[in-house]
């Protein structure tokens, strides 16, 4: 009887058990998800780490710093936090942009602007740069390498005129001139006897060397010149030649014809015997030159300096 009374209790168990879950069926499915792991939620927002690793990833600083401006939030760094950004590779201009999303990013190095220069004093003759107080010696005198721009770079080892042309040096080729003066050819042995105006002319109508405007010259200028002694020319397009008229041997006079010709431009020293010299967007297209004028200080009687003209023409 005892051992019945067992197998009928052990029958009724699961039946029981089955009985029960039917009655909560929540109990299962809430023993489940107690045993599942909890996902934790996205952060939102940039932070301290994840710029760190943004820079230290190789991304540019542009692009770090439109995503710091995509946010819009301004972060409250200490000074833990920025000697932190600061050893892991991040940028002062980052830094400056995470404290203010709308800073603005000077680039590093940018050199201050250039203060004007004096203007002429009155009555200075046009066609060269007016002569004014005497130019302060320049940084690399002293043993320094003519033709060496200030800051040791030293692009220039041969006296003349040079353009630049996406972002490189071109020498300005120079043409030979013809002088006349009084209807008569005068030879260049007699260029420090000359001392009035004279007319000279190239052969061709276009220079071979071509520029745009606003245009940047170098001008390495033979040992003992100055700029203020250097003549810029607009030359007049004949049949088959290009003639100008300029003034001798630094004699100048408001009243010259040799003045209809000169384009007033001004030089500034960069260097032992180099000038640099900035032509304006206004200085309208044709022929153009420097030159020496005959019978100029330091080249008298020097016919590979006063025989020549660094020609260039102005596109529209």
């Amino acid at each position: 009887m005892r051992k019945l009374i067992i197998t009928l209790i052990a029958l009724a168990l699961p039946a029981l058990t089955l009985a029960q879950q039917a009655a909560n069926p929540t109990t299962k499915t809430a023993q489940k998800r107690t045993t599942e792991p909890t996902v934790s939620a996205r952060p939102q927002g940039l932070t301290v780490d994840s710029i760190a690793s943004m820079v230290q990833a190789g991304l540019s600083e542009d692009l770090v710093v439109a995503r710091i401006r995509k946010e819009g939030k301004a972060f409250d760094l200490s000074p833990e936090e920025m000697i932190k950004l600061k050893k892991a590779g991040v940028s002062d201009a980052i830094l400056h942009v995470m404290l203010d999303p709308k800073a603005e990013i000077k680039p590093a190095g940018a050199p201050p602007p250039a203060a004007e220069p004096p203007p002429p004093p009155v009555g200075a003759p046009l066609g060269t740069a007016a002569k004014q107080a005497p130019e302060p010696a320049s940084p690399t005198a002293g043993g320094a390498e003519p033709g060496a721009l200030i800051g040791g770079v030293a692009p220039f080892t041969e006296v003349g005129v040079y353009y630049k042309k996406a972002g490189q040096w071109m020498e300005v080729l120079p043409e030979v001139v013809n002088w006349r003066t009084g209807g008569t050819l005068k030879s260049i042995a007699s260029v420090g006897i000359v001392k009035k105006d004279v007319n000279g002319n190239i052969p061709g109508l276009h220079s071979r060397n071509s520029v745009n405007l606003p245009a940047e010259f170098m001008i390495y200028a033979p040992e003992g010149v100055m700029i203020t002694e250097y003549q810029l020319i607009r030359l007049r397009a004949k049949n088959d030649y290009r003639e100008f008229r300029t003034i001798t041997g630094g004699v100048f006079n408001q009243r010259s014809g040799a003045m209809r010709d000169m384009v007033p431009f001004e030089g500034k020293k960069v260097g032992n015997r180099l000038y640099s010299v900035i032509l304006p967007a206004n200085l309208g297209a044709g022929e153009y030159g420097f030159i020496l004028p005959l019978g100029s200080v330091g080249v008298t009687g020097s016919a590979s300096a006063v025989g020549k003209m660094y020609t260039f023409r102005v596109l529209e």
